[in-house]
C-alpha cells in the first residue's frame, strides 16, 4: 500500500487529494482496501457505479465484449454502437446520438452543435452566445469550464471560451433577461450536482423552454450526473415534462468504462455534416457492448420502480437525521442523489465519515453529497445513515 501511494505521489500529477489507502476490490456497495479495510461506498465513483461493484451483469457483458474488436475507430460501422444508439434514442426525445468519452466532451460537442445549428439552420453568424447558471458544473475542458459558474474551476485558466453569460439558477426573470436573440444555447442541469445537489423548479425549466422557443436558442439539458436512473426516472427531465433539443449524458452509461453521449433532435442533427466533429475512441464495440447491457438494466421499469422505493426510504432516513442533528440545515435532492447543507465544512464531515468506513462526497464548501449505488438495499441505507450520524457527532 505504501509503495503505491509513494509511486503516485512521485509520478502522478497531483490534482487530487486522495485519502491514505489503496482500493483493491469491491462487491455490491462495498469497497475493500489493501490494509484490509471495508468501506460502504456512498459516492459510486462520483455517480458512475450505478450497479455497484462486481455486478454479474457487468462482468458478463465484459466477457462478451472481449470477443469483439477492442477498437475499430469511427471509420467503420460496428453493431454494438448502432444498437446502443437505437436504445438511447428510443428512451427519450432524441432522434440522433453522438458518442463521446466523458461528460465534459459531451458538453463541448453540444456547444459546437448549437453554434453550427445557428449558423446553418438559422443563417445567423452572430448568434453564438451561451447561457449557463449559478451553481453550474459542466466539466473541466476549456469550453465546458467556461460554462461552469464556480470561479475556482474557471478563473485560473482564463481566458476560456468566450460568449458565456451566467444567470441565476431557478430565477425565471434572470434567465429571461440573459437569453437574447443572440443566444444560441442555454445549458442547465435538471438537478445540479457539483453545485450543491439542487433540483430545478418545474416552472423554471418550463420558462427556459418557452424563452428558448421565443429566441431560437437550443435548450441543452446536462444529465451527466443526474441522468440514467439516478433521480428515480431514466432521465431526470422526464419528471418535469419538459423536453430539450440536446441532452448530454455520461457517468453511469458504460458501467465504469469511459463513455459520454450527446442526444439531439433531428433538427439539430440536420446542421451537422461529416467532418464537423469526431472522436477516435468514442462508441467503440467493446465499450458499447458493456454500455448496452448496463443501460438495458438501468432503464427497466421494474429496476427504476425499486430505485424510487428505496429512494423514498433514504429520504425519510435523512430527514429524520436532520431533525436530530444541529449540523444539518437542509436536506435536498431526488432519487439517489442527495445533498445535506451543513453548518460545518463539508470536507470535515467527509473526512470523519471515512473514519467510520463510509465514503461520501462534498458539493461545494458546505454540502455533503450522497450518491450511493442504485442497488443499495434498505439495510445498507440504514448502515449508511448510522455511519453518517456518527461522523456528524464526531465533527460536532
Amino acid at each position: 500500500m505504501n509503495e503505491t501511494i509513494a509511486l503516485e505521489n512521485r509520478y502522478v500529477l497531483q490534482t487530487y487529494n486522495r485519502p491514505n489507502f489503496v482500493v483493491t476490490g469491491g462487491e455490491g456497495v462495498w469497497l475493500t482496501t489493501a490494509d484490509g479495510g471495508r468501506y460502504l461506498d456512498g459516492g459510486s465513483g462520483i455517480a458512475v457505479n450505478a450497479l455497484g461493484h462486481g455486478h454479474p451483469l457487468v462482468l458478463d457483458a465484459l466477457k462478451k465484449a472481449m470477443h469483439a474488436p477492442i477498437h475499430l475507430s469511427n471509420l467503420y460501422h460496428n453493431a454494438p454502437m448502432a444498437h446502443l444508439a437505437r436504445d438511447l434514442c428510443e428512451s427519450c426525445f432524441a432522434d440522433r446520438v453522438f458518442f463521446a468519452n466523458s461528460g465534459s466532451e459531451a458538453n463541448e460537442g453540444a456547444f459546437k452543435f448549437a453554434r453550427k445549428y445557428a449558423r446553418v439552420i438559422l443563417n445567423r453568424t452572430d448568434k453564438t452566445g451561451i447561457v449557463a447558471f449559478s451553481g453550474s458544473f459542466h466539466g473541466r475542458s476549456m469550453g465546458a469550464v467556461a460554462a461552469t459558474a464556480t470561479e475556482k474551476y474557471r478563473a485560473p485558466f482564463e481566458p476560456v471560451m468566450p460568449g458565456v453569460t451566467f444567470a441565476e439558477f431557478n430565477n425565471i426573470e434572470s434567465a429571461r433577461a440573459a437569453i437574447t436573440d443572440r443566444t444560441c444555447a442555454v445549458i442547465v442541469e435538471p438537478v445540479q450536482g457539483e453545485g450543491g445537489v439542487t433540483p430545478a423548479a418545474g416552472e423554471f425549466l418550463t420558462a427556459l423552454r418557452r424563452r428558448c422557443d421565443e429566441t431560437g436558442a437550443l435548450l441543452i439539458f446536462d444529465e451527466v450526473q443526474c441522468g440514467v436512473g439516478r433521480t428515480g426516472s431514466l432521465w431526470a427531465h422526464q419528471q418535469y415534462g419538459v423536453e430539450p433539443d440536446i441532452m448530454t449524458a455520461a457517468k453511469p452509461l458504460a458501467g465504469g468504462l469511459p463513455m459520454g453521449a450527446i442526444l439531439m433532435t433531428q433538427a439539430v442533427a440536420d446542421a451537422i455534416q461529416p467532418g464537423d466533429h469526431g472522436s477516435t475512441f468514442a462508441g467503440g464495440p467493446f465499450v458499447s457492448t458493456v454500455a448496452r447491457a448496463v443501460f438495458g438494466e438501468l432503464s427497466r421499469p421494474e429496476f427504476l420502480a425499486d430505485v424510487r422505493r428505496r429512494s423514498d426510504y433514504l429520504a425519510q432516513k435523512l430527514n429524520r437525521l436532520a431533525e436530530k442533528s444541529p449540523l444539518i440545515a437542509t436536506v435536498r435532492g431526488r432519487g439517489m442523489m442527495w445533498g445535506l447543507v451543513s453548518t460545518v465544512p463539508a470536507a470535515d464531515v467527509v473526512s470523519a465519515a471515512r473514519n467510520h468506513r463510509l465514503l461520501i462526497l462534498s458539493a461545494g464548501a458546505n454540502v455533503v453529497r450522497l450518491l450511493p449505488p442504485l442497488i443499495i438495499s434498505e439495510s445498507e441505507i440504514d448502515l449508511l445513515v448510522e455511519k453518517l450520524s456518527l461522523a456528524l457527532a464526531d465533527v460536532g
